[in-house]
């Protein structure tokens, strides 16, 4: 059965996710929620056990220069096998492990440096992230929140003034321009990742939508994979949200 054309601003499980996907015979098993379940769960304890290295690391040593390459290879790997995995769906069974060990080692060190200067910011990050996850979940299901068309675009233009308000600060910084005013603990920065925190938890919801979708399509087996590492992407970005907007909050306060 075809599935019905639907736009999501998540740049992983987006609306052209299903629309080229090669047909399975007969009898050939399809996806399933849990299967799909399974492995974003599956995923989720591999970036935990990852992440687990460089914190003991810089806890250890308190030197961030300990943590400095394991988060650069984190971040930059997991970006390499974000990418190839977005493109090229079928690869997914095989490199989302890879790619939630390069996450873990990436929120990690960052978790580790910022429990240093704010004590307990990681827990209170962890249990926020979950916690909103946990609530979008049940709204979600029990329709309290709805995925409109209207409510894809608007998602839609939000992620992307988020990417390219997140792009212009790099180029300017490359020009010598300041945009620290814009992320420092005042009432503009906090306000500014407030905004971004919903945006990533609205993607969050678009991609329960995109699995629904998914399972009720029939997708191909491996696609369980794909949904599961689009869970993974839009739950790290959710979380080093929050973890920010916390070392915002607490910066301000001291």
């Amino acid at each position: 059965m075809p599935l019905p054309a639907r736009r999501t601003s998540n740049p992983i499980l987006n609306d052209r996710t299903f629309s080229s996907l090669p047909r399975f015979g007969i009898g050939a098993e399809g996806m399933t929620l849990k299967g799909t379940i399974d492995k974003s769960f599956l995923l989720l304890v591999v970036l935990l056990v990852s992440a687990l290295w460089p914190w003991s690391q810089y806890m250890a040593t308190g030197n961030a220069q300990a943590v400095d390459l394991t988060m650069m290879v984190g971040f930059f790997g997991g970006f390499i096998l974000a990418m190839i995995i977005s493109f090229k769906a079928t690869l997914a069974p095989y490199l989302s492990l890879p790619y939630a060990a390069l996450e873990g080692l990436a929120v990690g060190g960052l978790s580790a440096v910022l429990e240093q200067h704010y004590h307990g910011i990681a827990i209170q990050a962890v249990g926020l992230t979950f916690a909103v996850l946990a609530a979008l979940l049940i709204a979600y299901r029990a329709h309290l929140i709805r995925v409109t068309q209207r409510f894809r675009a608007m998602v839609v233009a939000a992620t992307l003034g988020v990417l390219i308000f997140y792009v212009a600060t790099m180029v300017l910084g490359f020009f010598h321009v300041s945009t620290q005013a814009l992320f420092a603990p005042t009432g503009l920065g906090i306000g500014i990742s407030l905004v971004i925190v919903a945006i990533a938890a609205a993607n969050v919801v678009l991609a329960f939508d995109q699995i629904e979708r998914g399972v009720a399509g029939g997708a191909p087996k491996f696609m369980e994979w794909y949904c599961a590492f689009g869970m993974m992407v839009t739950l790290v970005w959710l979380y080093i949200e929050i973890i920010n907007l916390l070392a915002q909050t607490q910066s301000r306060r001291q």
